[in-house]
């Protein structure tokens, strides 16, 4: 029987360099890699999937398609991760403004890609639940539409940027005290001292919160058609073996210290290994359920879904076993 051609969106990241060289082979599949960025020029991965369902196999926001799932969207996942990050170190605040730890952002006017952005979700989660800053206690600015209409819960304010305004001069401006996002904003990156982290220390922030915690907050998970999955059932885990396949590959990588080029590369890695563990980017259901869960609970808290999903709800049924 002929192999399946499917199309697959992923981002360039290092762990799907296996996937761009072709060297991933899942059994009965014929992958069409597609490198799709989200904020570029030709990008909009996201948006692609969620609203036109134009890959077979894509690289999707976790608080998109948790909410596009809620609204029944013909979507479904594998329990493969490929972004994750700590909501600490993307945490940016006006240096004028008075803010010295979280509970100075309760007053502000606070601005976020979307509300639904992934980190967004994560974000104002953690700000909550681990210190204590409520969601009605501050005013939200996103500087991008939402993909997925919703109804935020009642006392909470949401606005929207003016669309010729830059975030960036927003934020040196103080028009907005702080800003979180899954990328620092531009005057970070050119060093402004207008600008800098909410946590002086957030490295020892996000180890804190990984050993209260266990896990590293997952951002995309791979999502696919809901049809090309029931058409071809065993689809499903062959791509999830073809992510691991391609793990192992980029893990290997790593073993030459100047793969990368970051001088001390090496030293970073085995020192993450120490601190997180052998594999903080674990695939699979059961060891991803605690960090699902608790995302499932944030968005429940902000609104952007009208009630519990269990975690079998986002995947597919021949990968829940994993």
């Amino acid at each position: 029987m002929a192999n399946v051609p499917l199309s697959i969106a992923l981002e360039h990241y290092d762990r799907h360099v296996p996937w761009v060289e072709g060297t991933v082979r899942p059994k009965g599949i014929d992958p069409t890699v597609l490198i799709v960025g989200q904020d570029d020029v030709g990008g909009r991965r996201h948006e692609r999937m969620l609203l036109h369902r134009e890959f077979d196999v894509c690289e999707l926001s976790l608080g998109s398609y948790v909410m596009a799932k809620a609204r029944g969207a013909a979507l479904t996942a594998i329990p493969v991760f490929p972004r994750r990050l700590f909501s600490q170190s993307q945490m940016y605040v006006n240096t004028q403004s008075g803010i010295r730890e979280p509970k100075d952002l309760i007053g502000k006017r606070v601005a976020l890609r979307s509300f639904q952005t992934t980190l967004s979700v994560l974000a104002k989660g953690d700000l909550g639940s681990e210190y204590g800053v409520p969601l009605n206690g501050v005013t939200w600015v996103t500087t991008s539409d939402e993909p997925v209409a919703f109804d935020p819960p009642p006392g909470v304010s949401i606005e929207r940027m003016d669309r010729g305004r830059r975030l960036g001069d927003a934020l040196v401006a103080g028009e907005v005290s702080a800003f979180l996002s899954p990328r620092p904003p531009q005057p970070y990156l050119d060093g402004a001292s207008e600008v800098g982290r909410l946590f002086d220390d957030p490295r020892a922030e996000e180890v804190s919160y990984y050993q209260r915690n266990g896990f590293y907050p997952i951002m995309h998970v791979v999502a696919m058609k809901s049809e090309v999955a029931e058409q071809h059932p065993w689809a499903p885990v062959s791509l999830l073996d073809g992510f691991e396949q391609a793990k192992r590959q980029w893990t290997h990588f790593m073993d030459d210290p100047n793969w990368s080029r970051l001088t001390w590369g090496r030293h970073y890695l085995e020192e993450e290994r120490r601190v997180l563990g052998p594999d903080p980017w674990p695939t699979g259901v059961a060891a991803n359920r605690a960090n699902l869960e608790r995302f499932i609970r944030y968005e429940v808290e902000q609104g952007l879904i009208p009630g519990p999903l269990a975690v079998e709800d986002l995947f597919f049924e021949t990968t829940l076993e994993t």
